[in-house]
């Protein structure tokens, strides 16, 4: 069978014996909004657990409103979300000098002006203030205290000072978190570098035994911070792999993100019967591919669904990269991928729990990756490098001996569950 999966902006094609496929894994797709425009209305009029959002405005009559809206990694259909939302923002009387968007970043780069225009419109980018998060920039925190685990809380002063707080996001699955969107908006969005690596330490114990997401300690911090802070609105949104709007949510920071999940869980959480020998997955093209940081949640959604000692084939451009300094360091000072897990157990450093992913799956699995990156660079993390899936095919039809497959066409969105028996 020829199969086709998104490799950057294009796709790449494959032949494999359709015989030994036992799945091919997409996520349980819905179809978007006819009207996505009306339905994200209609959420603003008609919010989950808060009255509509032109109410709580003219309540608290705000003079200043911070929006904090997802970075260029995260696909998030704005052309659907801006206009309802400043539509509604306007007719309360907010004035365009009033309002500040606050770009998400939490340890990833601060946007440029160029990326700022690519993921939000030339014209909203000259139309209103748009500011990008720096987790490291101790003069824009501001110290709240300590959350009821321990943990100190800073976050972006824009966000903690305004008068109306409002998120917006997409609720997809996560590796650790559970799922994104709702409370991830500001912690570890627009949090402290030093918070966020807390929050996330914990992704050691929860990878292989992630709890229900209404259990997940990390997930349940993020709602104690976002309450902290004070969102006074969330609009949050599930998408399809096309990026289409499925479902749209608003109003309370928990309640409206929770029947988001519920959504996003049916959506993307996808049984499996067995594990493979092989596992051929796609990150799902730009940008969840952008590089190896975003392409490793494909990688470990793949590890899922291959048997111990198997062989999972990446397929992820990686146009820039690495995609962080600390986990470049991590990988570039490792001999073995035991090094690395013995340095996080030792010490948790953010950008170091992207090595630990990597090289946890690396320890018990073979992993190829096609990509843009150099033999050397791929080596480097513990991955073969291949120049085409065909490849890479034919290389485990040799190391296996007639394997069984399991294809994974959008990896990053697609995670493999056990049937229970």
């Amino acid at each position: 069978m020829l199969m086709k999966m998104k490799y950057g902006r294009g796709e790449v094609q494959f032949e494999v014996d359709r015989a030994r496929v036992l799945q091919i894994l997409e996520p349980n797709e819905k179809p978007g909004l006819k009207e996505p425009l009306e339905g994200v209305r209609k959420l603003l009029q008609n919010p989950i657990g808060t009255a509509p959002l032109a109410d709580l405005i003219s309540e608290k009559k705000p003079k200043d409103v911070v929006i904090v809206v997802n970075d260029i990694t995260r696909p998030t259909p704005y052309e659907y979300l801006f206009p309802p939302l400043l539509g509604e923002l306007e007719a309360a009387g907010i004035k365009d000098d009033e309002i500040t968007f606050l770009t998400a970043t939490g340890i990833h780069d601060p946007h440029t002006e160029e990326q700022n225009e690519e993921v939000y419109g030339k014209e909203l980018v000259k139309r209103f203030r748009f500011a990008s998060h720096s987790a490291d920039d101790g003069d824009s925190l501001t110290y709240i205290g300590k959350l009821s685990t321990g943990f100190e809380l800073s976050i972006n002063k824009l966000a903690v000072q305004t008068d109306f707080l409002i998120t917006l996001g997409v609720i997809m699955p996560h590796y650790f978190a559970g799922f994104s969107g709702g409370r991830k908006s500001i912690l570890p969005g627009i949090a402290s570098r030093e918070c966020i690596e807390k929050n996330h330490s914990r992704m050691l114990y929860l990878m292989d035994d992630l709890p229900p997401i209404e259990q997940n300690p990390v997930s349940l911090e993020m709602i104690e911070a976002a309450k902290r802070v004070g969102v006074d609105f969330i609009l949050n949104v599930v998408t399809n792999s096309k990026k289409e709007i499925v479902s749209v949510v608003a109003g309370d920071l928990e309640e409206a993100w929770y029947q988001g999940v519920a959504v996003s869980s049916n959506m993307y959480e996808v049984p499996i019967a067995q594990k493979a020998d092989v596992a051929v997955v796609s990150a799902g093209g730009f940008p969840r591919d952008i590089n190896v940081y975003q392409a490793q949640k494909a990688l470990d959604h793949a590890d899922k669904a291959t048997k111990p000692g198997g062989t999972i084939i990446l397929i992820a451009e990686c146009r820039e990269g690495l995609g962080e300094r600390t986990f470049e360091e991590w990988m570039n000072e490792a001999v073995s991928p035991d090094d690395v897990i013995r340095r996080i157990h030792k010490k948790f450093v953010l950008g170091g729990h992207k090595a630990y992913g990597i090289c946890k799956v690396a320890k018990e699995k073979e992993i190829i990756l096609i990509s843009s990156l150099s033999d050397e660079l791929t080596k480097r993390l513990f991955m073969r490098k291949m120049a085409t899936v065909q490849e890479a095919i034919n290389y485990v039809e040799t190391k296996h001996g007639n394997p069984s497959y399991i294809l994974m066409p959008v990896g990053s969105l697609t995670v493999p569950v056990m049937s229970k028996k």
